[in-house]
């Protein structure tokens, strides 16, 4: 039987309170760098040789950092209150206080009203992207820690992705969004005269990621799906100007990362949302050796820190997790194969009743077949199900951790976790399926997935959306253009007008955003017309909202303005505000308040014999 309401809120507040570990750096003494929530909110920790653990940090927002490298050092990065206005301070650990004393933290780069993201590490220098030249383009800039001089090493304009400088400091690969939607494109620049080459070209629809240089700067690894459907893994050379195919898998993404020995080459593998990784030697003599993720894991990429190696290349940090296991790093040591967890010590055991998903795939009445997980209650539920729909759209939701996937479980429903068209995962061709005009195409997998649950054995008629950023806009869509199909939703930090949202949205974040969602020059008509707000009178279903008054991505604004229209019409609706959040909710607090209120809300409206349609209600909750 499903577990009653009370049961219930304790199980999801249990999995809520479970610390998530992510590697964030390792160095060749033994010391890994990690995030940690345990606090309450991500912050840095550095767990020793000997397992002992460290707190570093006890900042308002999220820190994320880099050892810098010949020196006891931490290079911070961290935000206020999700506002994603990075700010760049500096940990000197050289001498250490105890395990309770936080060491000194000092600013190194701080304009609260500009991005500063951390783009790499030397021992002498650090890296970072900014904005602050006009708000909207990003500039890489040089900065030398003894000096505090300041050399701005690529100003071309735009948005600009990964950068990573080769070893003799000569060369800077970047990537940058070029023309078409979810496509990178590769710049070289040199440092030494500014000269900036495009190495594949602004109208190529191709995707780049990850570059990482050999030690001898005679070129870079890179993943690209140039030429293919699917990344590979492949390397550049500087001299001859070619492109050469290490590893590549015609079914599958694959992403790499070269050593900085330049003997290994570690590849994550994606299949059907589960992430495998094994080391590969770089020359190709011998067998990849495979790294052994426990049973039903994946390494979590994609949101999640990428993996790292230690600067002579002898051990790595990863970040793991699966549906039954929350996100914790792992040390790997390449000689000797030993893996080394690293989870938050006294951390409670996970309660029973963690499933993992059976994987579908969901015909439409175009012909396609959309990927879904499907996570049934281990008694088979009592017929409702809720949707769950990945942001993005330029993302995947892949088999890892998601506690409220499980929460809704213990809650009775079956959940299906589907990747609609326009997912990354499953080759070029599906994630451009949903691109500008194509975008109401994605939508109408929600129907199709809607039409499948009979085969399920499930009621159609107790049927809910719940989704987060672009997953946000998917469940307003399903209430507006398919208000038959759903009895509820749960909209977080979702987009109610194409429109709104990118006239409001951050400066720097418009054209790239545009390439996916069209242009307001010249898409304007179609998005009005493909957006939920202008179905607001279709809409009927009742709605929970939770948004972040910080957000830089998606407006407060989207929010505020589809409940004050479904609350002008009568229809029940929440919004629940958090005045110290951004783009979603990283503080445990706001999670404990929002989370179990938003799944006491669909377990209500997705009763057998639920005929209450409440009063319209808005509530906004400032948490401090």
């Amino acid at each position: 039987m499903p577990t009653p309401a009370t049961s219930m809120n304790e199980f999801l507040v249990s999995l809520l309170r479970v610390p998530a570990v992510a590697a964030r750096d390792v160095d060749d003494e033994g010391r890994t760098l990690v995030s940690n929530d345990v606090t309450g909110s991500s912050q840095l920790h550095e767990v020793g040789p000997d397992g002992t653990w460290r707190r570093l940090t006890d900042l308002d927002g999220v820190a994320a950092g880099r050892y810098l490298p010949g020196r006891r050092a931490v290079i911070v990065q961290h935000d206020a209150g999700g506002n994603e206005r990075g700010q760049l301070s500096l940990i000197d650990l050289s001498e250490d206080a105890g395990p309770d004393v936080l060491p000194p933290l000092s600013a190194l780069v701080h304009d609260p009203a500009f991005v500063h993201r951390l783009a790499g590490v030397r021992q002498d220098r650090v890296l970072y992207l900014t904005n602050r030249r006009n708000g909207v383009d990003f500039d890489l800039v040089s900065r030398e820690l003894g000096t505090g001089v300041e050399t701005v090493l690529y100003d071309g304009g735009g948005y600009v992705g990964e950068v990573e400088a080769s070893p003799d400091g000569h060369w800077v690969v970047l990537t940058r969004p070029n023309a078409p939607a979810n496509s990178m494109q590769l710049l070289l620049v040199s440092t030494l005269d500014g000269q900036v080459e495009e190495l594949t070209a602004w109208a190529e629809h191709t995707h780049q990621s990850t570059p990482s240089w050999l030690p001898d700067s005679s070129g870079f690894v890179v993943s690209s799906n140039a030429g293919r459907e699917f990344t590979a893994v492949v390397r550049f050379d500087l001299d001859s100007r070619t492109w050469t195919s290490l590893v590549a898998d015609d079914e599958h993404d694959l992403v790499g990362w070269v050593s900085p020995s330049g003997e290994h080459l570690l590849v994550a593998t994606n299949d059907d949302g589960a992430v495998g990784v094994a080391v590969h030697p770089l020359n190709g003599a011998g067998e990849p050796r495979p790294i052994d993720v426990p049973p039903g894991g994946c390494a979590a990429l994609n949101r999640h820190p990428d993996p790292v190696w230690s600067a002579s290349g002898r051990a790595l940090a990863l970040t793991f997790s699966s549906p039954v296991e929350p996100l914790y790093a792992v040390r790997y040591d390449l000689a000797s194969g030993s893996l080394s967890a690293l989870r938050t010590p006294g951390a409670s055991a996970l309660p029973p009743g963690l499933v993992q998903p059976e994987s579908h795939r969901v015909p439409t009445p175009d012909g396609e077949q959309i990927p879904t997980f499907v996570f049934r209650p281990a008694d088979g539920g009592d017929g409702s199900v809720v949707l769950v729909v990945h942001g993005g759209p330029e993302s995947q939701s892949l088999r890892q951790w998601n506690p409220i996937v499980a929460g809704l479980v213990a809650q009775g429903h079956t959940v299906l976790v589907p990747n609609v068209r326009g997912s990354t995962g499953y080759g070029r061709r599906w994630y451009s399926l949903d691109d500008v005009r194509l975008r109401l195409d994605s939508v109408a997998d929600l129907a199709a997935l809607h039409d499948w649950l009979p085969s399920l054995g499930l009621d159609p008629d107790r049927a809910a959306l719940y989704g987060g950023s672009y997953g946000g806009y998917m469940v307003l869509a399903g209430l507006a253009f398919q208000p038959a199909r759903w009895a509820a939703g749960v909209d977080i930090v979702g987009i109610a007008s194409l429109v709104t949202f990118l006239e409001n949205t951050s400066d720097y974040r418009r054209s790239h955003r545009e390439r996916e969602y069209g242009s307001l020059a010249v898409d304007r008509e179609f998005l009005h017309e493909a957006s939920p707000l202008t179905r607001v009178e279709a809409m009927r279903a009742p709605l929970f909202v939770i948004h972040g008054a910080n957000d830089p991505r998606v407006p407060l604004s989207e929010a505020e303005q589809i409940v004050a229209a479904l609350t002008d019409r009568g229809v029940p609706c929440e919004l629940r505000v958090y005045a110290d959040e951004g783009h979603g909710l990283a503080k445990k607090a706001n999670q404990l308040d929002a989370y179990p209120a938003a799944l006491a809300f669909l377990a209500h409206h997705l009763a057998k014999g639920d005929g209450a349609t409440g009063t319209a209600t808005s509530i906004k909750e400032d948490t401090e």
